[in-house]
């Protein structure tokens, strides 16, 4: 039987996880006991790790056979103004260096705001920022791949569109495509078929290239949202999000990588998409 296309895991340590040895190392160990094959580190709120824990989650994630990714400090923006934007700067920065040091390959981020100014004012700006912090890590030997998420908030910069032309222009940037907020940002729900899905990943591929379609890196969970778009994230059984139909669209196309949740029961729903996936 060939392997499955897609690891499953959490986004941040799964809620159960015991609390010794606890931590990120627990979190992987729990992970692999219970049949999730991936972690995304929630650095969420700041980057307040050690070189010697680094080289511990590395080494476990090794052992335990775990694909790990970093989820950057939620206060980053990179349409900050220029007294704020070292500050946020240094949190992408720190959060890929320890990241990488942790064995994670992928650095996750939210992108920012638009602040009232339409896409097109805020992007050139916000690229030439991304760019800049990437050629400073490959400097020094540093491959992650930054992966801005898509939002889902209108006001965001974070749009699928925005996140496609990061990616296009700059080598080593790549989405995270985050279905949850993708249905929630209309503000009605209306993304949330096969076809729509379907014509999102026809344009992933037309972008990035067909074999960037090999290398997802997907969050996943029910959402609650209203006219602005989100507003809290849910479990999948109480949310109307059609998690099949994009089941059925990723395998249409071919797709593999990472598929991580950050639902209220992030484990539990972690291994049911999984069951889905497999029935689908």
């Amino acid at each position: 039987m060939s392997p499955i296309p897609f690891l499953f895991g959490t986004v941040g340590a799964p809620i159960a996880t015991p609390k010794k040895p606890g931590g990120s190392v627990g979190a992987m160990i729990y992970s692999k006991e219970i049949g999730l094959a991936a972690l995304e580190l929630g650095w969420v709120n700041s980057v307040r790790v050690t070189e010697k824990t680094c080289a511990e989650i590395k080494a476990t994630a090794a052992e335990q056979k775990i694909s790990v990714s970093v989820h950057a400090p939620y206060f980053i923006n990179l349409n900050a103004d220029d007294e704020e934007w070292p500050k946020s700067r240094k949190r992408l920065m720190d959060a890929a260096h320890y990241g990488n040091l942790a064995g994670a390959t992928d650095i996750v981020f939210h992108p920012g705001s638009y602040f009232g100014l339409p896409p097109e004012a805020v992007l050139p700006k916000s690229i030439q920022r991304l760019e800049g912090c990437v050629t400073e890590l490959c400097a020094a030997g540093n491959l992650v791949t930054l992966r801005p998420e898509t939002m889902g908030k209108s006001a965001m910069l974070g749009s699928f569109e925005d996140a496609l032309a990061m990616s296009r222009v700059i080598p080593g940037v790549a989405p995270c495509l985050d279905f949850a907020h993708l249905h929630a940002r209309p503000g009605d729900g209306s993304m949330n078929s096969y076809d729509d899905w379907s014509r999102l990943l026809e344009s992933y591929g037309a972008a990035l290239g067909v074999g960037a379609l090999q290398s997802l890196h997907i969050h996943l969970s029910g959402i609650e949202y209203g006219p602005k778009g989100e507003r809290n994230h849910l479990k999948l059984e109480e949310a109307d999000l059609d998690v099949r139909a994009i089941f059925r669209a990723l395998k249409a196309f071919g797709c593999a990588g990472r598929i991580l949740c950050e639902s209220p029961a992030m484990e539990d729903d972690a291994l049911l998409l999984q069951k889905i996936w497999g029935e689908t």
